[in-house]
């Protein structure tokens, strides 16, 4: 039985409370019992649970409780939570339950307040992310509350931008004042031969929303210079360097210091990619890294040089 199919099969058998259920009465549970690792109860937990690690609740959980008690588990989204709550009924506990969304929820909702969660047609969409302790449904909110500009609907950009909008990011950003060529084809995925000549911000905005309309798509069918960037990007979280000069580059770099905004920055070269974070006070920056842009005959771009298909995918 797949991992996914066991957590709906336990989730089917046992009793989630939700974490507004919770927080209203967190007192009508008798003990609440951690299932994560010490690790990730090192960095964060309920005040008050007990750490029993998934792989020892059968052996330990009398230690800290008996099966007349009311017993609420949680891990990091609910997935864990769930498979132990059915173990637990199965050793005779008769009051047990899960906390759904697990401690991720539970931290955001502290955190964010706890209007709104995920629709059913979100659960439906986002459901793989969900059963991952990194993300959960947390996370999910998390991302559908971000917002990320990509300066460059062409290789680079096309497969950040459709992964980020199949991810559920809430607002994204695109850039780009050149239209759409045929020789974009072998590696601008966003883009097909139905668009040829038409710009690539609104031919890369189409096929966004048709992977999820959901989402807020922007279009800035314009180049990024000094006049106009940080009028741009001041509507964005994160800037992702998606574009092929360094003019552009650098002054990605120059706003992002002024702004505090971190750059996510990729470039390609033939078979070669390179890929980098930039966060502004914490490490160096575009221009600590490159000074002074190469002379033009060592950097000729893709139509000069050529670029692998795929690279832009793997970068």
């Amino acid at each position: 039985m797949e991992y996914a199919d066991a957590i709906a099969k336990a989730k089917a058998q046992i009793t989630e409370v939700t974490v507004e259920q919770f927080a209203a009465n967190p007192g009508l549970y008798d003990v609440v019992i951690d299932v994560r690792e010490p690790h990730e109860h090192a960095a964060g937990a309920i005040p008050g649970a007990v750490l029993v690690p998934m792989g020892q609740l059968a052996a330990a959980v009398t230690s800290h409780a008996n099966p007349t008690q009311s017993v609420l588990l949680y891990c990091g989204v609910g997935a864990r939570s769930a498979i132990g709550a059915q173990a637990l009924q199965q050793l005779g506990f008769t009051n047990v339950v899960s906390l759904a969304g697990g401690y991720n929820l539970w931290h955001h909702h502290q955190e964010y307040g706890t209007n709104g969660g995920l629709t059913a047609s979100q659960r439906d969409r986002y459901a793989r992310h969900l059963i991952l302790d990194g993300i959960g449904e947390a996370g999910q909110l998390r991302l559908l509350e971000s917002s990320v500009l990509i300066v460059g609907a062409g290789g680079l950009g096309s497969p950040a931008a459709l992964y980020l909008v199949a991810a559920g990011v809430g607002k994204i950003g695109l850039v780009d004042a050149d239209v759409v060529e045929v020789s974009n084809l072998q590696r601008q995925i966003v883009h097909n031969v139905d668009r040829l000549g038409r710009p690539k911000a609104m031919s890369a905005a189409e096929t966004l929303d048709r992977i999820n309309p959901e989402c807020d798509i922007r279009v800035h069918e314009t180049r990024l210079v000094a006049a106009n960037a940080r009028e741009i990007i001041d509507g964005y979280e994160i800037i992702i360097d998606a574009t092929d000069n360094f003019p552009t580059r650098y002054l990605l770099n120059d706003a992002s210091i002024i702004t505090g905004k971190p750059v996510v920055h990729g470039s390609i070269f033939r078979f070669e990619g390179q890929a980098s974070v930039f966060e502004p006070g914490n490490g160096p920056c575009y221009r600590c890294l490159f000074p002074e842009p190469p002379p033009a005959e060592l950097a000729p771009n893709c139509a000069e040089a050529g670029v692998l298909g795929v690279l832009p995918g793997i970068v």
